[in-house]
């Protein structure tokens, strides 16, 4: 079945996945090609430095244009956030942000956002539609005293963006930051923020480390971006910094074990029943792929759990929220141990068969994009221990600096150790409609499991201080 884009472009997301006959074939077969980083150039340079940069010396992230902003403001606010996140807010003061988790009814990830706090009363979600669509529903549906405005990406929006939003991230970031400020920049736990003057703007600036590196997410007004952009480019020269465009960038949430996108748990829910009509079918929801090796009739198999994507350690039962019901069920029940994020390192004898396999006679192995390798929104490969099938694998990249590819994988806890040997089915069987699979065979490839992060400075340094 192909999912057009042209069937989708009036309905409602409920209607998309009755005309697809269900969410699934939804999923697997829809036909659109839609850039992740619009506006970015792929590269600034080549990505194997870009790549290089933000573990050598510094890289400057542009965020302007992927990602959605949402302004909540009034004495209802954190009514809602506090309904809708699984975080606690008790000690969350002006000037500090923290990673928003939401689930749904059934306790499942609906997605995660940034969410600072900008004033007395008033917060901005940056990040993914998903939980940024699933907010304003409610704001919408409930009755809260606030006011709100949208800023979507720069697929939607007509015209600039609302701000500007860049990162300086590695280990010359903060030579970057002191030299673009004239002075040296106040000492701040992780996510917690505070005001530069860059270019002669006033910037605001969060303390942050997208890539496992210290560094600094900073924005401001559009109208003032040619200014910043133009000073942090002259600071960053004797740094060797370098500006990442979105091929490297889509490598960025492995190395750092953050998972980017976890397939929204909002398909099937009877309870999401009016969401899903208010959703949009051309929407984000309404454009996800799903591909990979690993296939099942039940769209909740491709649901995460908190703890499957390591958020376990930031719920809090001090407040009521939806989906708090299941969640302290599966913890009485030991469900939350269920499984573990770890990383694959990617056996390079068998990449290099598959990627050899183009050269070959004969049905050669599904293509591997390199850095990110890939082909769906949200990938899904079986991991096997023989024929056991052992948990799924995310987000194959290439990293310059191992020279080898890695993945972001899930696995039963008793087959989660480091230096585990496991297989990775790699291409899909049955081929789907989507735009990025061709004709091809499965193949396994080899892998060992590592950390996650796999960095041991992602894993432990630049999270000091976290502010959950």
């Amino acid at each position: 079945m192909v999912i057009e884009r042209e069937q989708r472009m009036s309905a409602s997301l409920a209607q998309a996945i009755r005309d697809a006959g269900g969410a699934i074939p939804l999923l697997k077969n829809n036909r659109v090609a839609i850039p992740g980083i619009p506006q970015v150039p792929a590269e600034y340079s080549n990505w194997r430095d870009e790549q290089l940069s933000w573990r050598n010396a510094a890289s400057l992230f542009d965020q302007s244009h992927h990602m959605v902003d949402y302004n909540v403001k009034g004495p209802d606010a954190l009514k809602v956030l506090t309904k809708l996140g699984i975080n606690s807010f008790e000690n969350f003061p002006v000037d500090v942000a923290k990673q928003f988790v939401s689930v749904g009814y059934d306790g499942y990830v609906i997605g995660d956002e940034i969410l600072f706090h900008l004033d007395d009363d008033e917060y901005q979600l940056v990040g993914q539609p998903a939980v940024i669509d699933w907010v304003q529903y409610n704001i919408e549906r409930g009755d809260y005293d606030v006011t709100t405005w949208r800023d979507d990406n720069s697929l939607i929006r007509q015209g600039d963006p609302v701000l500007y939003r860049y990162q300086i991230q590695g280990p010359r970031a903060v030579d970057v930051i002191r030299t673009a400020i004239g002075s040296e920049p106040e000492k701040l736990k992780f996510f917690h923020m505070t005001h530069f003057t860059i270019g002669g703007k006033d910037v605001r600036a969060l303390r942050h480390g997208m890539v496992g590196q210290p560094g600094y997410e900073l924005w401001g007004p559009w109208e003032d971006n040619e200014a910043v952009l133009a000073a942090l480019l002259e600071a960053g020269e004797e740094f060797g910094l370098e500006r990442v465009g979105r091929v490297a960038y889509l490598t960025t949430a492995v190395e750092s074990g953050w998972h980017a996108l976890p397939l929204p748990a909002v398909y099937e829910d009877e309870r999401l029943a009016d969401y899903r009509e208010w959703t949009k079918g051309r929407s984000f929801l309404g454009s996800l792929t799903v591909g990979g090796s690993f296939t099942t009739e039940d769209v909740r198999d491709y649901y995460f759990t908190p703890y499957d994507l390591g958020y376990g350690r930031i719920i809090s039962y001090d407040h009521d929220f939806i989906g708090r019901d299941v969640l302290e069920k599966w913890e009485a029940e030991g469900r939350h141990e269920k499984r573990l994020k770890v990383t694959l390192v990617w056996n390079e004898d068998d990449v290099k068969a598959a990627q050899g396999s183009w050269f070959e006679e004969g049905m050669p192995a599904k293509f591997m994009g390199m850095p990110a390798g890939g082909y769906a929104a949200a990938q899904y490969d079986q991991v096997l221990i023989g024929d056991e099938l052992v948990g799924v694998s995310t987000s194959p990249s290439y990293f310059a600096v191992e020279r080898t590819f890695l993945s972001r994988a899930y696995l039963t806890t008793a087959h989660s150790e480091p230096g585990t040997e496991v297989e990775i089915v790699w291409g899909e069987d049955p081929k789907t409609s989507k735009l990025l699979v061709e004709e091809h065979r499965q193949v396994r490839i080899r892998a060992t499991v590592a950390p996650s992060p796999f960095t041991s400075f992602a894993r432990t340094s630049y999270r000091d201080n976290a502010n959950a």
